[in-house]
Order: structure tokens, then C-alpha cells, then sequence
């Protein structure tokens, strides 16, 4: 119910979702354990247990996040990524908690042509997509009546490094640069994120998937013309090209939209256009 007051743990507290996350729920008077990879192991069971004790409600947004890098490393990755979510799950279903289970748009293998609906099958096809699917399927498994999963894509913010940072770098410094037009996604603010978690769990939610990206569609091309106009750079500073050009240990998902069907059922507006929310975030995150 909006206006209580809750006490939440926050796993990946330092991180570009999670700082914001943090920032927004005390902002808002809410009592937040942020818990760093410093200062919480979240390979360690035991650990998570004590941890999940007294809190009322926990965000797991500690994740295996270099996508390339768990092609070579897939079962450390399966640990954070797979495994410590569903100890979380246990953890909070002993103490009585709900959990939110942050998730990607790479359980999906990216050939849809529609936006992928929540209960659309998990069909991954990298390491890092199969590990986060394994880590959604953990926590149904452990907590099937106090879970969210909440699915997002394409993410930048003000807190680490992404997108926007580089490619406006980037595009100084050389004075131009190609990027891929024939990957389709939702550009989406972590500040954003934070709000429809924190919307999710004020609303009461039932247990179940949701996505939190923006609306509307674009290419990484499309998204770099905006990042360097914003940065004070000719649009045509940025020069198109395809996948086969850039081939990565890890494959990317083509078309990455995710539907908000689950949102506007529960009666939450998802998250706006993602050109309009870049113009919004612009200035913050390329400070």
C-alpha cells in the first residue's frame, strides 16, 4: 500500500540500477540495507539467510552482468546469477519476505517480431541469458506466491559506466562512430526501473513477471543519434552498421521488446517512450 513504510535489502546496492534504487526508496522514507559485493557475498547461503532476516521486502539486483566474459565462465556466472537467487528466495520465504528478482531480455533468444509477452518461453541463447533464466526459474520454484521478476533491457543510468557515456566518448574523440541498426530494443533509464519496483511493491502485486522497459522501440543506432545530439555532436557523427561487423563471444538478441500487458492489467502505466525518458535522463547521465 502506498505510504508504508517497509524495510528493504538491496543486493548489487552499488551499481547503476541499484544506487538509484537505493536513492529512491529512502527518499521516500523507506529503511534500506544496501548491500555491495563488499559487504555481502551473495554465493554464500548462509550469509544471504542472515542478511534477508528483519526486512520486509529484498531487491536482488547483484548479477553476472559481463555478457561475454560468461560464455568462458558459465558456472561462476550460473552462482550469481542462477543459484544465489534461488537461496534468496528460500531466505525470504523463511523470513517471511517478498522478493524482487531483477531479470534480462536475454532469456529470450531475440526472434519474435511481436513484443514478448510475460509468460513467454524462456529460449536463451548465451550463457548469461541461460543463467539469469535459470535464476527466474529458481526463485518460482522457492518463493511461487511472494515473487516479482522483473524483466528490463537496455539499461544506462548515471551510476557506471554504459551506452550513452561511450558512445558520446567516443564520438569525441575519434569524431565518429558505427553503430549496429539491426538490433531493436527499448532504451530505459535505471531511474525509471527504480519507480515501477518500488510501483510493483506498493501495489501489492500478485506473484509473477513483469517488464520494466521503456515504451516504443528503436535501434543502438537509433539511441546513439540521440545520445550525441545530446551531447552537443551532428547526429551525423554516427554512422550505421550491422552485427555481422561487431561478433561477439556472445550473441546478441536481435529484437529485445518486451510487452506490458502485466502492468496495465494491475493498472500501472509502464514506463514512457524511450525517446522522451532519454531526454528526460540526458543531462544527468552524461554529466
Amino acid at each position: 500500500m502506498e505510504g508504508t513504510s517497509w524495510k528493504w535489502l538491496v543486493t548489487g546496492a552499488a551499481g547503476m540500477l541499484g544506487t538509484d534504487l537505493v536513492d529512491l526508496l529512502r527518499s521516500q522514507g523507506h529503511e534500506v540495507t544496501a548491500a555491495g559485493r563488499d559487504t555481502l557475498d551473495v554465493t554464500d547461503e548462509a550469509a544471504l539467510d542472515r542478511a534477508v532476516a528483519g526486512h520486509d521486502v529484498v531487491v536482488n539486483a547483484a548479477a553476472w552482468t559481463a555478457v561475454d566474459d560468461a560464455e568462458e565462465h558459465e558456472d561462476q556466472a550460473r552462482a550469481i546469477n542462477g543459484t544465489a537467487p534461488g537461496a534468496l528466495a528460500r531466505a525470504a520465504r523463511e523470513h517471511g519476505a517478498r522478493l524482487v528478482q531483477i531479470s534480462t531480455d536475454y532469456v529470450f533468444d531475440g526472434s519474435a517480431t511481436s513484443p514478448y509477452e510475460e509468460d513467454a518461453p524462456a529460449t536463451p541463447r548465451s550463457a548469461y541469458g541461460r543463467t539469469k533464466a535459470s535464476g527466474e526459474e529458481a526463485v518460482r520454484t522457492e518463493l511461487p506466491d511472494g515473487h516479482l521478476i522483473v524483466r528490463t533491457a537496455w539499461l544506462y543510468g548515471a551510476h557506471g559506466g554504459c551506452f550513452p557515456k561511450t558512445i558520446a566518448r567516443v564520438a569525441r574523440e575519434r569524431g565518429e562512430v558505427s553503430v549496429v541498426d539491426d538490433q531493436v530494443g527499448q532504451p530505459t533509464w535505471t531511474v525509471d526501473v527504480a519507480g515501477l519496483v518500488l510501483a510493483l511493491v506498493e501495489a501489492d502485486a500478485p506473484a509473477g513477471t513483469y517488464h520494466a522497459t521503456s515504451s516504443g522501440r528503436g535501434t543502438w543506432f537509433d539511441f546513439a543519434q540521440r545520445v550525441v545530439v545530446a551531447a552537443g555532436l551532428e547526429s551525423s557523427t554516427v554512422m550505421p552498421t550491422t552485427s555481422d561487423k561487431f561478433v561477439r563471444p556472445a550473441p546478441r538478441p536481435a529484437y529485445s521488446v518486451l510487452g506490458h500487458d502485466a502492468l496495465v492489467r494491475l493498472g500501472l502505466e509502464p514506463i514512457g517512450d524511450w525517446e522522451s525518458r532519454w531526454a528526460e535522463a540526458a543531462t544527468a547521465v552524461l554529466a
